[in-house]
């Protein structure tokens, strides 16, 4: 079962045939702008829509692309790009960008940097035993195509590696990056 597959939206009650919306299993089926494809005065944001993914910062983004399209016309789209997502189990998981396989399907190329973190500092106070990285770098650009963190602040950390990825920061600029010491964020240099 997949993820979106968990996500059910209570519409029921808003008898949206009548007002001929379509929607998906997963929710209104919606156009670039969010605005409903069978019915161009309804527009569907974050879980109610049947796009982007499922995650509390995805309806808020969402929201303010539904609110600028509706004040100002059609003119702009959810952007994505950087989103995190963040498992909080002990010790949490977390990624933003590509995977190996889908930096691969699109014919990227690119550098793994994968290492077992247990024995850092970061991992060894928090008494965390299950600690690692795996970070995608593009080889020519060096921009960073993805990171998966699992251990201590992964979920703070990742959050680096998103603005990266959102804007464009290369690996060799992030390792540039005076980051406050000893705190989980001062390891991103070392993950590149």
């Amino acid at each position: 079962m997949a993820a979106n597959d968990l996500i059910v939206i209570n519409s029921d009650d808003l008898d949206l045939d009548t007002a001929g919306v379509t929607r998906a299993s997963r929710g209104v089926t919606v156009n670039d702008y969010l605005q409903s494809v069978s019915n161009p005065a309804v527009y569907a944001a974050g879980d109610a829509a049947a796009s982007g993914p499922p995650l509390t910062p995805t309806a808020a983004h969402d929201g303010e692309v539904v609110a600028d399209n509706l004040l100002h016309g059609n003119h702009r789209r959810p952007n994505y790009a950087g989103l995190a997502s963040v498992v909080f189990t002990v010790p949490p998981l977390a990624t933003v960008g590509l995977t190996e396989a889908a930096a691969r399907s699109q014919g990227l190329r690119f550098q793994t940097q994968y290492q077992d973190t247990s024995q850092w500092f970061t991992a060894q106070r928090a008494g965390e035993t299950v600690a690692g990285h795996k970070v995608l770098v593009e080889d020519e650009s060096q921009r960073i195509l993805g990171a998966h963190l699992l251990g201590p602040h992964a979920e703070e950390v990742i959050n680096i590696f998103a603005v990266a990825v959102r804007f464009g920061i290369r690996a060799d600029e992030l390792k540039q990056m005076l980051f406050a010491y000893p705190t989980s964020a001062s390891d991103v240099v070392h993950m590149l």
